[in-house]
């Protein structure tokens, strides 16, 4: 008998952005992530610690087979290179010209299009697991598709903390107030469908062993997360996307 599905609230709905961040939404999405404003700057320069503890486990130019879940501008790959170096990307748009386009061996919009099962030595993602509306199915196939030994490194914002809102609210929250005229909230509950807790709870549902570090003082009181997750429960993810 199949256990009770844990996560009923998944696949979760995104909600509706306001007509006015609309029209904006993808300029701006892609300057935010390349850091072409004063605010997303800082945020970038923030951000590489989330990208360095995920390069950790390799030298910048290796052979392990790898798999970046979210992969967006590709600016992780500022940070590593792989010959077997593949994405997953459903807002294609935001590949468009990228310099390390080069590097990509494939390119995914949707994780169900991978069908060969073990298949990456590691997996990777920085910050995008709070934006995946169906994140127990991601990471459940996610820990399939991994090699015996391998290895699901994952770094997320806390999203849900005091200190992150209160770190978006001063910067970019400011900035996009001034130069938008609308509320940088909207946009956050857009994107952020999942907080840091729902992640860490997916992650120890889907695996044995998960190594975690702070990028800050406390588990409450830090901006950036970091997991590196092992020995997959293969039988638990494979009974849960039984049940999907």
């Amino acid at each position: 008998m199949l256990e009770k599905n844990p996560f009923d609230k998944f696949p979760k709905i995104r909600p509706t952005l306001p007509d006015k961040i609309k029209v904006i939404y993808t300029s701006h999405y892609k300057q935010n992530r390349e850091g072409k404003t004063a605010a997303s700057s800082l945020s970038q320069k923030m951000e590489a610690w989330m990208h360095r503890k995920v390069a950790m486990d390799v030298v910048t130019n290796h052979t392990r087979c790898t798999l970046e879940i979210g992969a967006g501008t590709l600016n992780h790959l500022n940070y590593e290179h792989s010959e077997k170096y593949d994405i997953i990307e459903p807002f294609i748009e935001l590949l468009e010209k990228s310099n390390n386009l080069k590097f990509l061996r494939n390119i995914y919009l949707d994780i169900n299009e991978i069908e060969q099962y073990p298949t990456y030595d590691r997996i990777i993602s920085i910050a995008t697991f709070e934006h995946i509306t169906n994140l127990p199915e991601v990471v459940a196939k996610a820990a399939l598709l991994l090699n015996a030994k391998g290895h699901l490194r994952v770094s997320i914002p806390n999203e849900g903390s005091f200190l992150w809102k209160l770190g978006w609210k001063m910067t970019t929250g400011i900035e996009f107030r001034l130069k938008h005229k609308a509320n940088y909230g909207d946009l956050m509950k857009h994107g952020h469908v999942n907080n840091a807790h729902e992640v860490e709870e997916i992650l120890y549902y889907f695996f044995d062993k998960i190594d975690k570090e702070n990028f800050g003082i406390s588990s409450s009181l830090s901006l950036y997360k970091f997991y590196n997750c092992s020995n997959p429960k293969l039988d638990i993810c494979k009974n849960y996307l039984s049940t999907l």
